[in-house]
């Protein structure tokens, strides 16, 4: 199976491509914005593996949560590239993909969301996949739901931004090494899990409609008007 696959819910961004045994795989830090360097990079990784578009079996997408513009732009590409080679997509959750980089049965997922909030979920893995122990939800850090248990694996840009976060669950488990944001590689290796669908029917994985915080908002927390 070839599976080309996009997450750009972070600030570190990738794209990979699963084809058969071989994996090829790229990282895009912003800055430069990822709308200006994820088709370049693109084309360079389909060069690399030899394959065009119209070669893969499904186009694996990284719907969110996540940043607001990010998860527009892996969706919109996602669905350009689908219509264009009549090829149906594979969503997946971004916290689910922050899963599947851990080696570790199982993995409790923060991210940080900004305006003092924080994307979280859970994940067990088991012989079907991953099951899902807590929805994805936002919710300020001291507020997030914790699972249940002392053997998770902590994973998420949550715990760095938010310490009395990590204060809290650390008795749930431990803090991953590395691999604190989601890849393109995980949205990929779980692209044969979920449902294929038509590109008209994909949309973003938003959890909260904010992008922004009120005048009031960041005047109240010592910003500038």
């Amino acid at each position: 199976m070839k599976i080309l696959a996009l997450e750009t819910s972070t600030e570190t961004a990738s794209l990979a491509i699963l084809s058969g045994d071989a994996v090829f795989s790229v990282s895009l830090q912003s800055p430069p914005l990822h709308s200006a360097t994820a088709l370049p990079a693109l084309h360079r990784l389909l060069d690399e593996a030899g394959l065009r578009i119209s070669d893969f079996d499904v186009i694996a997408c990284g719907i969110g949560p996540g940043a607001f513009t990010g998860v527009r732009l892996a969706c919109s590409l996602a669905q350009g590239l689908a219509l264009a080679a009549d090829l149906r997509i594979a969503p997946v959750c971004s916290l689910q993909a922050l899963a599947q980089t851990q080696a570790a049965g199982r993995v409790y997922c923060a991210m940080d969301a900004r305006m003092s909030e924080i994307y979280v979920a859970a994940y067990e893995r088991t012989d079907a996949g991953w099951h899902e122990v807590i929805g994805p939800v936002c919710v300020t850090p001291d507020a997030a739901p914790l699972p249940s248990g002392a053997d998770w694996q902590l994973a998420g840009t949550a715990f760095a931004a938010y310490p009395a976060l990590a204060a809290r669950a650390a008795s749930h488990g431990k803090l991953a090494e590395q691999g604190h944001v989601p890849t393109a590689v995980g949205v990929a290796q779980l692209a044969g899990g979920v449902e294929w669908i038509d590109a008209a029917r994909l949309a973003p994985l938003y959890v909260r409609d904010r992008v922004a915080l009120t005048v009031a908002e960041r005047l109240a927390a010592g910003g500038r008007a």
